[in-house]
């Protein structure tokens, strides 16, 4: 029987998705994106080579593995090509690449309008990383978007018009400098014929797909403290990388769904502004960044680093209906000597071990409840869990034993070679 697999992120986003993905996809018909954008970047060691995705799912290295970029993916055609040269260049073959016909467009004005957006923002910034996807998605909410499908359509050129103009009143009221039209047009048309051949009923070539016994590996996006609905709203994403977000954007049903594997790193990290309880904005932080090369695939900014927050990640694990767990960087973590678990909240001498609303807004009052853990351990490039050291199995359990999910991987380092599989 054709199974779906899910990877999902728990925290911010960076926890290793990418490598969770390649790695489960060597046993994958098809490996399919169904959210966010190209603010994602999944960074995968593969044959020796380091590859960073923005938009193509990582699963296409493999040879027998179909790409699909589905319907909840918004793309800017610019950074799609420059991936598609990049890996063809690495010898992978694109014949295999499938984008939804639903998907839809971001333009040059979505990129002018986040700018604008975020400086309009002030101090309050969501920090984003200025790509455009917030306002496409606005676009497709606001039922003015552009999807692939409506490039070949004759009131193409007519309705691409109509928006830049309409976006050009806003740059000038704002003394924005406005965009050239005819440049975006023309640039698009070109698009339109480059997209051509990859353009695919992604619904019902996943269905078919089903019905024939082949078997999907899903790839998240971002991660579930960046929902739109269900994280920290409003420095979150604007899409749904929860579970319900692989749903709308593919099509697949969630009987269909097999494993849902949620990734989180043995320690926890965020780029961007928001709440952050367990951050470490010390030498502890400091040394996890450094000794977990904690910078953004996208944007290269160092990522904000702390201890592994349980509280939330038990909220994550709910949300999403987690069947088993991913803990990446636990080689990371045995180089610190001593590390922490975050068990609880304190509030208002109340204290939560699940995650409550009492908490939203008043982040920066909770006192974090840890526990501590001796993590003085070398297991880079481990295979076998029972090699392990008995610190490091410590450390595992009291995870399993605060989420109630095992712990199916635990990456070992950064290669895709570099886990184990329990």
């Amino acid at each position: 029987m054709s199974k779906i697999d899910v990877v999902l992120g728990l925290n911010y986003g960076d926890e290793g998705k990418g490598k969770v993905s390649t790695f489960l996809s060597q046993n994958a018909d098809i490996a399919l994106r169904c959210t966010g954008g190209n603010n994602a970047g999944h960074t995968v060691e593969f044959n020796g080579s380091k590859i960073i995705f923005h938009l193509i799912p990582s699963g296409i290295l493999n040879d027998k593995t179909e790409g699909v970029i589905g319907n909840g993916v918004v793309i800017d055609p610019r950074v799609l090509f420059e991936e598609i040269s990049f890996l063809k260049d690495q010898g992978v073959d694109l014949s295999k690449l499938h984008i939804s016909t639903r998907a839809h467009l971001i333009f040059p004005y979505h990129i002018a309008e986040d700018k604008l957006e975020e400086f309009l923002k002030g101090d309050d910034k969501v920090g984003t990383t200025a790509r455009g996807i917030g306002p496409c998605y606005m676009d497709k909410a606001n039922r003015i978007g552009l999807r692939v499908i409506d490039m070949y359509n004759p009131n193409f050129e007519k309705k691409l018009r109509r928006n830049i103009a309409n976006k050009n009143k806003v740059f000038k009221l704002f003394g924005f400098d406005t965009l050239d039209e005819d440049a975006i047009v023309k640039d698009y048309l070109n698009y339109r014929d480059m997209l051509k051949p990859y353009v695919t009923d992604t619904v019902l070539y996943l269905h078919n797909a089903l019905d024939e016994n082949k078997n999907i590996i899903c790839e998240g996006a971002q991660a579930t403290g960046l929902d739109m609905d269900l994280g920290d709203y409003p420095m979150v994403t604007s899409s749904n990388p929860t579970i319900g977000g692989i749903q709308t954007g593919s099509g697949l049903s969630h009987k269909d769904l097999t494993n849902v594997y949620g990734v989180c790193k043995a320690y926890a990290s965020r780029v961007g502004e928001g709440p952050f309880i367990t951050e470490q904005n010390n030498e502890i932080g400091d040394t996890i960044r450094e000794l977990g090369h904690e910078y953004g695939a996208t944007t290269k900014r160092p990522r904000r680093c702390g201890w592994m927050d349980l509280v939330a990640l038990k909220y994550a694990v709910r949300v999403n209906g987690i069947t088993g767990l991913v803990v990446n960087h636990l080689d990371t973590i045995g180089k610190l000597g001593k590390s922490k678990l975050c068990v609880g909240y304190k509030l208002d001498d109340k204290v939560y071990t699940e995650y409550s609303d009492d908490v939203i807004g008043r982040e920066s009052e909770v006192e974090p409840i840890y526990e501590e853990f001796t993590t003085n351990f070398n297991i880079e490039k481990e295979t076998n869990y029972d090699n392990l050291p008995d610190a490091a199995k410590e450390y595992i359990k009291a995870i399993e034993n605060h989420l109630g999910v095992p712990v199916k991987f635990i990456g070992t380092g950064p290669s895709n070679e570099d886990m184990i599989i329990r």
